[in-house]
């Protein structure tokens, strides 16, 4: 396990949510735990089309052999990778993001593929972006082999747009989708842009030592 336990995963979230997480953990919009004053910062446009985009877990093997079929919107998304094209939107504004987050308001939260196993939660992931034709599916039963699955070289590029790599985008966008509400327990830190949004996650309770300031995780 302790391979997977160097697996991170990163979750985008707006500071004002973090009180709610600290309190319930990461929870669907459907759960009886869910924020109802969740702020939303990503592609309104993309959020509800995976409300009820249906996907094939494969394996990898072709469509015929698929062993389960899921809704996006059921699970709650993570990243493989940090800096990513959605990051880039969610900053900077542009297709369905009208109103573009400041740096210091949007914060990282941090797990791994390791805690969540321990956690015994409903996960799948992916090789690519999940609403993309190309990207194939896969269930736990292929988490042992996560690193020749995941292309870790394109979640870790500083850039996606190469002449010679035109698939570089999707595989940097790899997810890993979380089934149930992901308890206070999973959460290993915060990443943060500044010392202005440090202070503010010391004052709702984080332990320092949970916090990493790092400005080269933005944009």
């Amino acid at each position: 396990m302790a391979l997977l336990d160097k697996i991170y995963l990163y979750r985008m979230i707006h500071i004002r949510n973090i009180p709610h997480i600290l309190k319930h953990g990461i929870t669907h919009k459907d759960s009886a735990n869910a924020n109802p004053d969740y702020l939303a910062i990503g592609d309104g446009s993309l959020i509800e089309f995976r409300e009820t985009k249906k996907v094939l877990i494969t394996n990898g093997n072709p469509p015929e052999f698929a062993i389960d079929e899921i809704v996006l919107g059921n699970f709650i998304p993570f990243y493989f990778g940090y800096r990513t094209p959605m990051l880039f939107v969610i900053q900077k504004g542009g297709n369905f993001v009208p109103q573009p987050t400041p740096p210091d308001d949007i914060i990282y939260i941090v797990s791994s593929v390791g805690k969540i196993m321990e956690h015994n939660l409903t996960f799948y992931f992916t090789n690519g972006h999940a609403t993309d034709g190309y990207t194939e599916f896969y269930d736990t039963s292929a988490i042992e082999n996560v690193e020749k699955i995941v292309d870790f070289t394109a979640t870790r590029a500083k850039y996606w747009k190469q002449e010679n790599d035109l698939d570089l985008k999707r595989r940097k966008e790899a997810e890993f989708l979380v089934k149930e509400d992901l308890p206070v327990s999973c959460i290993l830190g915060f990443i943060c842009y500044n010392q202005d949004a440090r202070e503010k996650l010391l004052e709702f309770g984080i332990n320092d030592k949970q916090i990493v300031v790092n400005s080269k995780y933005y944009f």
